[in-house]
């Protein structure tokens, strides 16, 4: 017995029981954290009078670091002090069943550190949408995409560069500042138009169009398309239509048409066609409009602005999974269409069960904006798709453009993949008293939607070549107890609990009593 409980101390073994597999690692964790040359340490500053559900987030940290530890070099260590100086603490309020209120101030974070490089890494997702319970389960659910994310950022010898394609009218710097900022997190992130150069986009990871508003050259076009003949990545943000959001604000009316900007054919070529559409949707943002007439003092009432869709995002997809609705504005709906059989499609942000598509050439008109909501009889319009396979490329059979040479000119590609939004706002963040905004953040009702983590998950899974991005597809089901009836039910619960134990033991005891006495009488 000595000998066995040595050897279980020594070499441990474990076997997940539960049906979701709470306690396993993915196989991208576990070849992440054997191929660490040097220990990786972390630091759960999740510490302190936490309540219950904080400490069984608590618990899974731990535990999730403690089997990477058995699988890699991981190691769990105490926090230092003054380790949460820089951190912003989150503010539990909690209501007792005397009815008294409790405000209790945790620091839900971990802090990764490899070779003096740190990270930290927040374990507390907070959805508006979810309660408390699904939000802390939600966290559970994420977190060893969280930490492996991490290991994987500090750990790499080399920064992997992603790029902002200029040139042709695409949102400027101050415009994606926000999730540039994010984005710099994980990656070296540059801007810049296209030269003569047909390579000048290979050492790039992804490319990011951010919705061009002049058409692309046929050099440009053919440079973006050997880019991704050569396995190259692009996340396409492009509007569907043009419009003037001046004229709209300052005369009430404007002209929509569809913006030409020569991808149609290209992107056809690839899978997907943007339509010159434009969504309107009952689920939207509110803006604040003026409802006092001409006469008296302006009185402001916020109404649906059904031309800002408050987009689904989808949860069969790690990239958009648990992901808060994405906010648009002057959105367009997309086609996927033909491409090769060996494209895999797949549907990542789309309007809701009552929405509607206008096609351009049409008009928006203030004066007229009366919702009628019979009008309203589309459901899911496709407005984000992620392609993944074999493309073709889409000058096959047709010269190289002039002016370009091209030794390695490819007219089928690796597998790679790309990703195409019909809105180019869903990366846009606004300013305010001089400071951005983050992306996704409606000033009105102060509500952060999720166009800060679609567009980061997005990047992160055209950039992942290891896997690790699937981790986000973990589910862990939420077991809760109907606190009504635990409380109905309380004496009667205790009673049982104390008493069933009691009564089993004198059963067991006076049934082993009776054994005895049969036997030896007999004998």
């Amino acid at each position: 017995m000595v000998l066995l409980g040595v050897a279980s101390y020594m070499y441990p073994l474990r076997w997940d029981l539960t049906q979701d597999k709470r306690y396993s690692l993915g196989d991208a964790t576990k070849s992440l954290v054997r191929a660490l040359p040097e220990p990786v340490t972390v630091e759960v500053l999740l510490q302190g009078d936490l309540n219950s559900g904080f400490r069984r987030l608590r618990r899974a940290t731990v535990e999730l670091v403690d089997e990477m530890s058995r699988q890699g070099n991981v190691r769990l260590v105490e926090p230092e002090e003054g380790s949460t100086a820089d951190l912003q603490p989150t503010v539990i309020h909690e209501r007792e069943q005397n009815g008294k209120t409790v405000q209790t101030t945790v620091f839900p974070y971990a802090r990764v550190t490899y070779r003096g490089r740190k990270t930290v890494v927040p374990l507390l997702k907070n959805n508006r949408a979810l309660n408390g319970e699904q939000n802390l389960n939600k966290s559970i659910e994420n977190l060893e995409y969280a930490l492996a994310e991490a290991i994987h950022s500090v750990s790499r010898d080399t920064i992997e560069r992603i790029a902002f394609l200029e040139g042709h009218g695409e949102l400027d710097e101050a415009d994606v500042y926000d999730v540039s900022r994010q984005l710099s997190r994980y990656f070296d992130v540059d801007r810049g138009a296209l030269t003569d150069d047909v390579k000048a986009l290979r050492p790039y990871k992804v490319v990011i169009v951010a919705a061009p508003q002049e058409p692309l050259s046929e050099r440009d076009k053919y440079i973006l398309d050997q880019y991704v003949m050569h396995g190259g990545r692009v996340l396409w943000a492009i509007d569907g239509v043009r419009l003037s959001e001046d004229m709209l604000s300052s005369e009430g009316l404007t002209p929509v048409i569809p913006l030409e900007l020569k991808l149609t054919e290209m992107l056809f070529r690839y899978g997907v066609r943007v339509n010159a559409t434009l969504v309107q949707d009952l689920q939207c943002l509110t803006v604040p409009v003026d409802v006092s007439g001409e006469a008296g003092e302006a009185q402001y009432q916020p109404l649906p602005w059904t031309f800002a869709p408050l987009l689904l995002t989808s949860g069969a997809s790690p990239v958009t999974k648990d992901v808060m609705q994405v906010s648009s504005v002057f959105a367009s709906t997309i086609d996927t269409v033909g491409g090769g059989s060996g494209i895999r499609k797949e549907v990542l942000l789309a309007t809701s069960t009552a929405s509607r598509q206008t096609h351009a050439p049409a008009e928006i008109d203030l004066s007229n904006m009366r919702i009628d909501p019979q009008l309203f009889g589309s459901a899911y319009l496709p407005v984000a798709v992620r392609l993944e396979g074999t493309f073709p490329s889409a000058f096959s059979h047709r010269m190289i453009p002039e002016g370009l040479t091209d030794s390695e000119r490819l007219d089928s590609s690796v597998p790679t993949k790309q990703l195409v939004v019909a809105s180019g706002s869903v990366l846009q963040n606004h300013w305010q008293q001089g400071q951005p905004l983050p992306a996704g953040y409606d000033r009105y009702s102060g509500i952060q939607f999720g166009n800060r983590d679609f567009v980061v998950n997005a990047v992160l899974d055209l950039a992942d070549d290891n896997g690790l991005i699937a981790l986000r597809e973990k589910t862990i089901a939420l077991r809760l107890l109907n606190d009504r009836r635990a409380h109905a039910g309380r004496m009667t619960i205790q009673v049982v609990s104390v008493v069933t134990p009691l009564l089993l033991i004198g059963l067991l005891a006076g049934g082993v009593g009776l054994i005895r006495r049969k036997r030896y009488i007999l004998s």
